[in-house]
Protein backbone atom coordinates (compact mmCIF):
# COMPACT_ATOMS: atom_id res chain seq x y z
CA UNK A 1 0.00 0.00 0.00
CA UNK A 2 2.91 2.61 0.83
CA UNK A 3 4.58 1.44 -2.44
CA UNK A 4 1.66 2.34 -4.51
CA UNK A 5 0.94 5.83 -2.37
CA UNK A 6 4.28 6.85 -3.38
CA UNK A 7 3.96 5.39 -7.00
CA UNK A 8 0.44 7.06 -7.40
CA UNK A 9 1.38 10.63 -7.55
CA UNK A 10 3.70 9.87 -10.42
CA UNK A 11 1.61 7.17 -12.35
CA UNK A 12 -1.70 9.65 -12.65
CA UNK A 13 0.48 12.47 -14.34
CA UNK A 14 2.15 10.25 -16.58
CA UNK A 15 -0.72 8.16 -17.31
CA UNK A 16 -3.14 11.50 -17.68
CA UNK A 17 -0.32 13.45 -20.14
CA UNK A 18 0.41 9.62 -22.08
CA UNK A 19 -3.49 9.13 -22.73
CA UNK A 20 -3.63 12.73 -24.26
CA UNK A 21 -0.33 12.11 -26.40
CA UNK A 22 -1.62 8.63 -27.31
CA UNK A 23 -4.99 10.04 -28.21
CA UNK A 24 -3.13 13.23 -30.56
CA UNK A 25 -1.12 10.29 -31.93
CA UNK A 26 -3.93 8.69 -33.34
CA UNK A 27 -4.90 11.78 -35.20
CA UNK A 28 -1.57 12.73 -36.27
CA UNK A 29 -0.30 9.15 -37.27
CA UNK A 30 2.86 10.42 -39.21
CA UNK A 31 3.91 11.87 -35.83
CA UNK A 32 2.90 9.42 -33.47
CA UNK A 33 2.03 9.04 -29.38
CA UNK A 34 5.28 8.63 -28.42
CA UNK A 35 7.20 11.78 -29.80
CA UNK A 36 3.94 13.74 -28.08
CA UNK A 37 4.49 12.61 -25.59
CA UNK A 38 8.06 13.11 -24.82
CA UNK A 39 7.23 16.80 -26.16
CA UNK A 40 4.47 17.53 -24.06
CA UNK A 41 6.36 15.56 -21.27
CA UNK A 42 9.53 18.13 -21.49
CA UNK A 43 7.07 20.98 -21.48
CA UNK A 44 5.39 20.19 -18.42
CA UNK A 45 8.71 19.21 -16.50
CA UNK A 46 11.11 22.62 -17.63
CA UNK A 47 8.02 25.30 -17.73
CA UNK A 48 6.66 24.39 -14.73
CA UNK A 49 8.74 21.30 -13.21
CA UNK A 50 7.07 18.32 -11.92
CA UNK A 51 6.17 17.96 -7.93
CA UNK A 52 9.06 16.22 -5.76
CA UNK A 53 6.34 13.50 -4.66
CA UNK A 54 5.51 12.29 -8.62
CA UNK A 55 9.60 11.60 -9.02
CA UNK A 56 8.91 7.61 -8.04
CA UNK A 57 5.89 7.23 -9.94
CA UNK A 58 7.89 9.01 -13.16
CA UNK A 59 11.03 6.85 -13.03
CA UNK A 60 8.95 3.63 -12.35
CA UNK A 61 7.17 4.41 -15.71
CA UNK A 62 10.45 4.95 -17.45
CA UNK A 63 12.02 2.23 -16.29
CA UNK A 64 9.69 -1.04 -15.04
CA UNK A 65 6.71 0.15 -17.85
CA UNK A 66 9.17 0.46 -20.75
CA UNK A 67 10.35 -3.03 -20.00
CA UNK A 68 6.59 -4.36 -20.27
CA UNK A 69 6.04 -2.61 -23.44
CA UNK A 70 9.19 -4.36 -25.01
CA UNK A 71 7.96 -7.64 -23.59
CA UNK A 72 4.67 -6.81 -25.11
CA UNK A 73 5.56 -6.15 -28.45
CA UNK A 74 7.29 -9.33 -29.51
CA UNK A 75 3.49 -10.53 -29.11
CA UNK A 76 3.58 -9.36 -32.75
CA UNK A 77 6.36 -11.07 -34.02
CA UNK A 78 6.34 -14.67 -35.44
CA UNK A 79 9.33 -16.34 -35.01
CA UNK A 80 9.00 -18.48 -37.83
CA UNK A 81 8.41 -15.10 -40.24
CA UNK A 82 11.12 -13.61 -39.10
CA UNK A 83 13.63 -16.94 -39.80
CA UNK A 84 12.31 -17.00 -43.40
CA UNK A 85 12.52 -13.35 -44.16
CA UNK A 86 15.95 -13.06 -42.00
CA UNK A 87 17.51 -15.76 -44.19
CA UNK A 88 16.71 -13.45 -47.17
CA UNK A 89 17.66 -10.19 -45.89
CA UNK A 90 20.27 -11.51 -43.66
CA UNK A 91 23.30 -9.67 -45.68
CA UNK A 92 21.75 -6.50 -46.07
CA UNK A 93 20.62 -6.28 -42.53
CA UNK A 94 24.05 -7.44 -41.10
CA UNK A 95 25.88 -4.90 -43.06
CA UNK A 96 23.24 -1.86 -42.16
CA UNK A 97 23.40 -2.78 -38.38
CA UNK A 98 27.22 -2.87 -38.31
CA UNK A 99 27.94 0.37 -40.09
CA UNK A 100 25.19 1.97 -38.45
CA UNK A 101 27.00 1.33 -35.17
CA UNK A 102 31.02 1.87 -36.62
CA UNK A 103 29.13 5.56 -38.16
CA UNK A 104 27.74 6.21 -34.71
CA UNK A 105 30.95 5.37 -32.91
CA UNK A 106 33.28 6.96 -35.35
CA UNK A 107 31.73 9.95 -35.99
CA UNK A 108 30.77 10.34 -32.25
CA UNK A 109 33.97 10.92 -31.52
CA UNK A 110 34.65 13.30 -34.37
CA UNK A 111 31.33 15.34 -33.08
CA UNK A 112 32.54 14.73 -29.47
CA UNK A 113 29.03 13.37 -28.33
CA UNK A 114 28.85 11.34 -25.68
CA UNK A 115 29.40 7.54 -25.96
CA UNK A 116 25.79 6.31 -24.56
CA UNK A 117 23.91 9.22 -26.93
CA UNK A 118 25.88 8.08 -29.70
CA UNK A 119 25.06 4.20 -28.85
CA UNK A 120 21.87 5.21 -28.54
CA UNK A 121 21.15 7.07 -32.17
CA UNK A 122 23.43 4.09 -33.67
CA UNK A 123 20.82 1.87 -32.38
CA UNK A 124 18.04 3.18 -32.98
CA UNK A 125 18.76 3.85 -37.01
CA UNK A 126 20.32 0.67 -37.53
CA UNK A 127 17.45 -1.66 -35.66
CA UNK A 128 13.89 0.65 -34.76
CA UNK A 129 14.04 3.41 -33.89
CA UNK A 130 12.29 4.23 -30.37
CA UNK A 131 11.74 0.80 -29.75
CA UNK A 132 15.47 -0.34 -29.82
CA UNK A 133 16.40 2.88 -27.79
CA UNK A 134 13.96 2.46 -24.89
CA UNK A 135 15.54 -1.81 -25.12
CA UNK A 136 18.97 -0.49 -25.37
CA UNK A 137 19.23 2.57 -22.75
CA UNK A 138 18.30 0.92 -19.61
CA UNK A 139 21.39 -1.66 -20.04
CA UNK A 140 23.88 1.32 -21.22
CA UNK A 141 22.37 3.01 -18.06
CA UNK A 142 21.45 6.14 -20.40
CA UNK A 143 20.27 9.85 -18.92
CA UNK A 144 16.70 10.90 -19.74
CA UNK A 145 18.42 13.69 -21.50
CA UNK A 146 20.04 11.29 -23.83
CA UNK A 147 16.89 9.39 -24.61
CA UNK A 148 14.69 12.07 -25.45
CA UNK A 149 17.59 13.51 -27.74
CA UNK A 150 17.78 10.52 -29.09
CA UNK A 151 14.55 9.54 -29.77
CA UNK A 152 14.06 13.20 -31.40
CA UNK A 153 16.51 12.98 -33.58
CA UNK A 154 15.24 9.53 -34.80
CA UNK A 155 11.76 10.99 -35.48
CA UNK A 156 13.33 14.05 -37.44
CA UNK A 157 14.98 11.63 -40.15
CA UNK A 158 11.67 9.45 -39.99
CA UNK A 159 9.54 12.15 -41.50
CA UNK A 160 11.82 13.28 -43.88
CA UNK A 161 11.72 9.34 -45.28
CA UNK A 162 8.21 9.16 -45.30
CA UNK A 163 8.55 11.97 -47.51
CA UNK A 164 11.27 11.49 -49.78
CA UNK A 165 11.38 7.22 -49.85
CA UNK A 166 8.24 6.52 -52.17
CA UNK A 167 9.28 9.10 -55.25
CA UNK A 168 12.98 8.21 -54.46
CA UNK A 169 12.05 4.94 -55.23
CA UNK A 170 10.73 4.81 -57.90
CA UNK A 171 13.09 7.37 -59.71
CA UNK A 172 15.39 4.57 -58.97
CA UNK A 173 12.97 1.34 -60.48
CA UNK A 174 12.76 -0.52 -57.75
CA UNK A 175 10.29 -3.21 -57.24
CA UNK A 176 7.75 -3.67 -54.85
CA UNK A 177 9.80 -6.44 -52.83
CA UNK A 178 12.97 -3.84 -52.94
CA UNK A 179 11.47 -1.10 -52.33
CA UNK A 180 9.96 -2.97 -48.84
CA UNK A 181 13.56 -4.02 -48.36
CA UNK A 182 15.05 -0.77 -48.69
CA UNK A 183 12.36 1.25 -46.26
CA UNK A 184 12.34 -2.04 -44.28
CA UNK A 185 15.91 -1.25 -43.35
CA UNK A 186 16.66 2.21 -44.08
CA UNK A 187 13.67 3.71 -42.19
CA UNK A 188 13.39 3.43 -38.29
CA UNK A 189 9.65 3.66 -36.66
CA UNK A 190 7.37 0.79 -37.39
CA UNK A 191 4.37 3.68 -38.64
CA UNK A 192 7.44 5.52 -40.65
CA UNK A 193 8.34 2.22 -42.45
CA UNK A 194 3.82 1.04 -43.00
CA UNK A 195 3.94 4.84 -44.18
CA UNK A 196 6.64 4.98 -46.82
CA UNK A 197 5.80 1.14 -47.92
CA UNK A 198 2.43 1.61 -48.45
CA UNK A 199 2.72 4.87 -50.08
CA UNK A 200 4.91 3.21 -52.67
CA UNK A 201 2.11 0.28 -53.24
CA UNK A 202 0.59 -2.62 -50.91
CA UNK A 203 3.04 -5.10 -51.79
CA UNK A 204 5.96 -2.96 -50.97
CA UNK A 205 3.89 -1.84 -47.94
CA UNK A 206 3.14 -5.73 -46.81
CA UNK A 207 7.33 -6.85 -47.53
CA UNK A 208 8.58 -3.63 -45.89
CA UNK A 209 6.48 -4.52 -42.67
CA UNK A 210 7.85 -8.02 -42.29
CA UNK A 211 11.33 -6.81 -43.13
CA UNK A 212 11.04 -4.64 -40.06
CA UNK A 213 9.34 -6.26 -37.43
CA UNK A 214 12.39 -9.30 -38.35
CA UNK A 215 14.67 -6.41 -37.97
CA UNK A 216 13.43 -5.87 -34.67
CA UNK A 217 14.36 -9.28 -33.13
CA UNK A 218 18.10 -7.81 -33.71
CA UNK A 219 17.41 -6.19 -30.41
CA UNK A 220 18.07 -9.74 -28.59
CA UNK A 221 21.61 -9.94 -29.47
CA UNK A 222 22.14 -5.98 -29.43
CA UNK A 223 21.35 -5.30 -25.90
CA UNK A 224 22.85 -8.78 -24.46
CA UNK A 225 26.41 -7.58 -26.07
CA UNK A 226 25.80 -4.42 -24.72
CA UNK A 227 25.31 -6.11 -21.52
CA UNK A 228 27.81 -7.88 -21.78
CA UNK A 229 30.31 -4.76 -22.49
CA UNK A 230 28.96 -2.73 -19.47
CA UNK A 231 28.94 -5.75 -17.08
CA UNK A 232 33.07 -6.27 -18.31
CA UNK A 233 33.53 -2.59 -18.00
CA UNK A 234 32.49 -2.37 -14.53
CA UNK A 235 33.70 -5.51 -13.38
CA UNK A 236 37.39 -4.20 -14.45
CA UNK A 237 35.92 -0.97 -12.41
CA UNK A 238 35.15 -3.01 -9.43
CA UNK A 239 38.52 -4.76 -9.62
CA UNK A 240 39.86 -1.57 -9.04
CA UNK A 241 38.27 -0.73 -6.01
CA UNK A 242 39.29 -2.10 -2.83
CA UNK A 243 36.61 -5.17 -1.84
CA UNK A 244 34.67 -4.11 -5.10
CA UNK A 245 32.71 -6.89 -7.02
CA UNK A 246 30.67 -7.26 -9.96
CA UNK A 247 28.09 -9.49 -12.02
CA UNK A 248 26.78 -9.18 -15.36
CA UNK A 249 23.63 -10.22 -13.76
CA UNK A 250 23.02 -7.16 -12.82
CA UNK A 251 22.59 -5.21 -16.47
CA UNK A 252 21.91 -8.82 -17.88
CA UNK A 253 18.59 -7.34 -19.79
CA UNK A 254 16.17 -10.09 -18.64
CA UNK A 255 13.40 -8.65 -20.31
CA UNK A 256 14.69 -9.49 -23.18
CA UNK A 257 13.86 -13.34 -22.46
CA UNK A 258 10.56 -12.39 -21.87
CA UNK A 259 10.38 -10.61 -25.20
CA UNK A 260 11.46 -13.96 -26.47
CA UNK A 261 8.85 -16.14 -24.70
CA UNK A 262 6.34 -13.72 -26.25
CA UNK A 263 7.47 -13.97 -29.51
CA UNK A 264 7.14 -17.92 -29.25
CA UNK A 265 3.86 -18.05 -27.77
CA UNK A 266 2.58 -16.17 -30.41
CA UNK A 267 4.44 -18.33 -33.04
CA UNK A 268 2.94 -20.98 -31.41
CA UNK A 269 -0.72 -20.01 -31.87
CA UNK A 270 -1.59 -19.42 -28.33
CA UNK A 271 -2.92 -15.52 -28.58
CA UNK A 272 -6.38 -15.58 -30.17
CA UNK A 273 -7.23 -12.67 -32.71
CA UNK A 274 -9.05 -10.58 -30.18
CA UNK A 275 -6.46 -10.70 -27.38
CA UNK A 276 -3.42 -10.08 -30.06
CA UNK A 277 -5.52 -6.71 -31.07
CA UNK A 278 -5.59 -5.68 -27.03
CA UNK A 279 -2.27 -6.83 -26.69
CA UNK A 280 -1.35 -4.44 -30.06
CA UNK A 281 -3.09 -1.21 -28.11
CA UNK A 282 -1.98 -2.18 -24.42
CA UNK A 283 1.52 -2.23 -26.05
CA UNK A 284 1.53 0.91 -28.02
CA UNK A 285 -0.17 2.59 -25.23
CA UNK A 286 2.68 1.27 -22.71
CA UNK A 287 5.20 2.63 -25.11
CA UNK A 288 3.86 6.09 -24.90
CA UNK A 289 3.40 6.10 -20.74
CA UNK A 290 7.69 5.05 -20.58
CA UNK A 291 8.61 8.15 -22.95
CA UNK A 292 6.14 10.24 -21.72
CA UNK A 293 8.11 10.01 -18.15
CA UNK A 294 11.01 9.95 -20.77
CA UNK A 295 10.47 13.38 -21.08
CA UNK A 296 8.85 14.22 -17.25
CA UNK A 297 12.45 13.30 -16.27
CA UNK A 298 14.43 15.24 -19.01
CA UNK A 299 16.39 18.72 -18.38
CA UNK A 300 15.60 20.79 -21.74
CA UNK A 301 19.00 22.72 -20.42
CA UNK A 302 20.99 19.60 -20.27
CA UNK A 303 19.49 18.93 -23.57
CA UNK A 304 20.53 21.86 -25.91
CA UNK A 305 23.89 22.29 -24.05
CA UNK A 306 24.78 19.43 -26.50
CA UNK A 307 23.72 21.63 -29.50
CA UNK A 308 22.82 20.35 -32.87
CA UNK A 309 26.09 17.85 -33.23
CA UNK A 310 23.15 15.11 -32.01
CA UNK A 311 21.00 15.81 -35.18
CA UNK A 312 24.10 16.29 -37.04
CA UNK A 313 24.90 12.45 -36.18
CA UNK A 314 21.86 11.58 -37.29
CA UNK A 315 21.61 12.55 -40.30
CA UNK A 316 25.06 10.65 -40.91
CA UNK A 317 24.08 7.57 -39.51
CA UNK A 318 20.97 7.75 -41.41
CA UNK A 319 22.61 8.64 -44.92
CA UNK A 320 25.31 6.09 -44.01
CA UNK A 321 22.45 2.88 -43.58
CA UNK A 322 20.32 4.08 -46.28
CA UNK A 323 22.95 4.07 -49.09
CA UNK A 324 24.51 0.97 -47.83
CA UNK A 325 20.76 -0.42 -47.91
CA UNK A 326 20.22 0.45 -51.29
CA UNK A 327 23.84 -0.50 -52.64
CA UNK A 328 24.09 -3.88 -50.67
CA UNK A 329 20.25 -4.60 -51.67
CA UNK A 330 21.42 -3.64 -55.62
CA UNK A 331 24.66 -6.37 -55.34
CA UNK A 332 22.71 -9.46 -53.72
CA UNK A 333 19.96 -8.93 -56.53
CA UNK A 334 17.12 -7.91 -54.07
CA UNK A 335 16.56 -4.50 -55.73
Amino acid sequence: MNGLKSLGPGLALTGVIAAVSYGLGLLFPLIGGSVFGIVIGILVNNLWRKPQHTWQGIRFCSKKVLQWAIILLGCRLSLSEVWKTGTETFVVMIVTLLLSFAAAYGFGRLLRIPQRMATLIGAGTGICGGSAIAAISPVIEAKEEEIAYSISTIFLFNIVAVLVFPALGHALGLSDAGFGLWAGTAVNDTSSVVAAGYAFSAAAGDYATIVKLTRTTMIVPIAILMAVIVGWSKKREAAGTAGGSFSVKQVFPWFILWFLAASLLYTLGLFGEQLLQWIHVAAQFMVVVALTAVGLSADFRQMTATGVRPMILGLIVWLVVSVSGYAVGTLTGQM
